[in-house]
């Protein structure tokens, strides 16, 4: 993921984001954990599943976040869920990035009580 997880340490080869932008993308992230994000559910080692609130900007933000990681960041699946009211964002990977995508649910976890 092309969020600054550990000083660079964290982030997967595979991630093509400039070493110089990932700072930014790491404050995009963070904004929508800590002002959008509910609750964070580990459903497996591979899937983490971020409870929204379910509002068309909190939607859109989550989406084009979602779009401009995919870009970068091959490996991982988003996907977005909007039912009964609720909205949802999940992301995926494969076994190899599981240890970046469990750091991704505690920095939301993280953000989240930081805002509280």
């Amino acid at each position: 993921m092309s969020i600054d997880l550990d000083g660079d340490r964290g982030v997967p080869d595979a991630c093509t984001l400039p070493t110089v932008e990932r700072p930014a993308r790491a404050a995009e992230f963070d904004d929508l954990f800590a002002r959008d994000v509910l609750a964070v559910a580990q459903e497996t080692p591979e899937r983490v599943r971020l409870h929204l609130r379910a509002t068309p900007e909190t939607v859109s933000r989550a989406a084009a976040l979602a779009m401009k990681e995919t870009a970068c960041c091959s490996f991982f699946t988003f996907g977005l869920a909007i039912a009964d009211g609720t909205a949802s964002l999940s992301i995926e990977t494969g076994p190899a990035q599981g240890s970046v995508l469990a750091a991704l649910a505690t920095r939301a976890r993280a953000s989240r009580r930081a805002d509280s």
